[in-house]
């Protein structure tokens, strides 16, 4: 292997320090890969990992920025100069100070008044898409979705609403309201930024506004008068026990005299059985524990409260000899076997027919008080691809897993075997005071109805003045962004608006990871030459036509990348595209950027382009294909609003 040096004149990238670089051309038996080319392959190699979802996108970026270091494509002293890029601290503040929000109440006060909304289904959508746009303007989207899918979920249980008739829009919605501001969604903080390199001016607070806010009002009057309609309404209530069909599986299990349970503790069951079938209580004289405060041995007489199905309460009675006095499953109604129950023929049968009759005897198992809630697996979840055993949920994290959904129906293999998913829907059981730090630190979103707890008057009004403090300074440029956001939340921090513990759990790691190693990834696409190339393609592609064709062009293809990869990833590539664009027709940056900025954030297409549509995908019981229903004429309305705004802002 021989190597040939090539000088690339790419485009500016001040304060990239890769600026101009030599750059090696690889001599492969003849065949040389010129340094676009090796970008070129990196990138498209990069994008099918995305695109794959094998491996989590922060490792995939990762990936790409080492391998670029090791062909030369980005210098090893500059490869991880993207971890303390302004937009990535920006990032990183934000995402704090948006924690600080929920944690001051200020949050909460607004969703206690979308709570007092009626049953009227345009109504609702009106508050709650509303609503989400407005705080995503101000905090980070996936942030303000966690906030509000509560809510959502809670008015579809009160007023018997589908669930995907509100889901769908919300997340939507919060993509919506990241346009409006700087800070609204990482796309714009890194547009801003690139600008910064380029021109030596980045765009302020308020700069996406005017297109941001006349796209979001049309984006929301679609979604409220029409694009609902195109959601998919799946039959029943959004309530637990019609998504895990709870009660039809509670059974109770008694401890009999030669039963092989007595004298064993609830984990040494466990461990006989080899299974996690979570035990939600223990009954004993009358009185019933929770099965995970429950750390006793297990005596003659007792009773055990669980969730199981036919298999496993075979296993059960079969490995440690616990029978069941009440079987509440509504299989047993329909059971051939036990159809004669009143004439019955054998032992066995009369057993059978006791087990039915206690069966209808029985009044339902009130789950109340067991302190199940449901939750979400998102998607930067330590859960993902890992087991109920990996995980260790109830040594570690004191839950009890009960049930899965995924896809908008239960699963019905076995615990133990499954794998969790982002978007997977869980029932899980555990303390109530310790429930909300387990969920956070397994990177779950509680989904039950949550007590709106309205914080401190002083913490909330400090929490808003910091805020606007820090808005006021980046206004009138007395301090860049990233500088103006990172003083805010240190405040925060120091002042207890949020504790420490908190802030750093507020971080999102891959989302950080993510940018920090695409930022040179980006850059080396634009030293190499690959961005003119490109460009030069689309320019001669649109040569005959009028500029705002090649616009509408970079704004499908920035569109299309942002469904398939993080959104992030998406303006990180296509912005050195869009300014050696500009370039070659001769015309302001501005409004190439602007394009990027704008359809960077439009993943309506797919649940895998942004968090906020994979947080929804379980609990709307949404399928993969559902959301162009919806996406694509939203996208076509976004498109056709952008456009004439950004170059009636920005003019060419």
């Amino acid at each position: 292997m021989s190597a040939e040096d090539i000088s690339v004149e790419g485009s500016s990238a001040e304060g990239s320090g890769i600026e101009n670089v030599s750059i090696e051309a690889l001599d492969l038996g003849g065949l040389t890969l010129t340094p676009s080319t090796l970008v070129f392959i990196v990138l498209g190699l990069t994008l099918a990992a995305f695109i794959w979802g094998r491996f989590r996108y922060d490792l995939v970026a990762l990936a790409a920025l080492l391998g670029s270091v090791m062909l030369g494509l980005v210098p090893a002293e500059s490869a991880f100069t993207g971890f303390g890029h302004p937009a990535v601290i920006t990032v990183a503040a934000v995402l704090v100070l948006s924690r600080g929000f929920e944690r001051s109440g200020v949050v909460d006060i607004i969703a206690n008044q979308v709570l007092k909304v009626g049953e009227n289904l345009l109504l609702q959508l009106l508050v709650l898409v509303g609503t989400i746009v407005l705080l995503s303007g101000i905090m980070n989207n996936v942030g303000a979705l966690a906030l509000l899918l509560p809510v959502a979920m809670r008015l579809a249980r009160e007023h018997n609403t589908s669930p995907s008739l509100l889901l769908m829009p919300l997340a939507f919605g919060s993509l919506l309201g990241g346009l409006t501001t700087l800070i609204g969604t990482p796309p714009n903080i890194i547009i801003s930024s690139y600008r910064r390199e380029v021109t030596d001016e980045a765009f302020s607070m308020f700069s996406f506004s005017p297109v941001g806010i006349a796209v979001a009002l049309a984006g929301l009057a679609f979604i409220v008068l029409v694009g609902w309609r195109l959601t998919p309404k799946r039959s029943g209530q959004a309530s637990t026990d019609e998504m895990f069909d709870t009660a039809n599986y509670l059974v109770e299990l008694k401890v009999g005299e030669e039963s092989k349970a007595k004298g064993l503790t609830l984990q040494q069951l466990r461990d006989e059985l080899d299974e996690t079938i979570p035990v939600l209580a223990v009954v004993r004289d009358d009185n019933r524990r929770a099965g995970y405060n429950f750390h006793g041995a297990l005596e003659e007489g007792d009773i055990l409260l669980l969730e199981a199905g036919p298999e496993e309460l075979q296993m059960l009675e079969d490995k440690v000899g616990l029978s069941a006095i009440a079987e509440l499953e509504e299989e047993l109604e329909d059971d051939p076997e036990v159809q004669d129950a009143e004439h019955p023929a054998s032992d066995k049968d009369a057993n059978k027919a006791k087990k039915k009759n206690a069966a209808q005897d029985q009044q339902p198992v009130d789950t109340e008080g067991l302190q199940l809630i449901e939750a979400v697996v998102r998607n930067d979840s330590m859960m993902i691809n890992r087991s109920v055993r990996q995980l260790r949920l109830n040594h570690q994290f004191g839950l009890h897993l009960v049930a899965v959904a995924r896809d908008g129906g239960r699963l019905k293999q076995r615990l133990r075997d499954i794998r969790f998913k982002n978007g997977d829907v869980l029932l899980l059981q555990g303390s109530e005071n310790e429930i909300s730090d387990s969920l956070a630190s397994l990177g779950c979103l509680p989904l039950a109805s949550r007590e709106l707890h309205l914080g401190q008057p002083r913490k909330l009004a400090v929490s808003i003045a910091i805020f606007a403090l820090a808005i006021m300074a980046m206004l009138f440029d007395l301090l860049p962004a990233a500088v103006a956001m990172s003083t805010a939340a240190l405040i925060s921090l120091l002042i207890g608006v949020l504790p420490l513990r908190e802030g750093y759990q507020a971080i999102d790691g891959p989302v950080i990871v993510l940018l920090a190693a695409m930022i040179p990834v980006g850059e080396a696409l634009e030293t190499s030459g690959g961005a003119d190339l490109i460009a030069n393609a689309l320019l001669s592609f649109g040569s005959d036509w009028p500029v705002v064709v090649t616009m509408v062009g970079l704004f499908l293809l920035s569109m299309l990348l942002s469904n398939v990869v993080n959104n992030a990833a998406a303006a990180l590539l296509m912005a050195p595209i869009a300014v050696s664009l500009a370039k070659g027709f001769d015309v302001s940056l501005d409004p190439f950027l602007m394009v990027v900025a704008v359809s960077a954030s439009c993943a309506f297409l797919t649940p895998i382009g942004h968090q906020s549509n994979t947080l929804v995908l379980g609990p709307g019981g949404y399928r993969f294909g559902d959301y162009w229903k919806l996406g694509l004429p939203l996208s076509l309305v976004v498109l056709v609003v952008a456009i004439p705004m950004i170059l009636l802002v920005w003019p060419l």
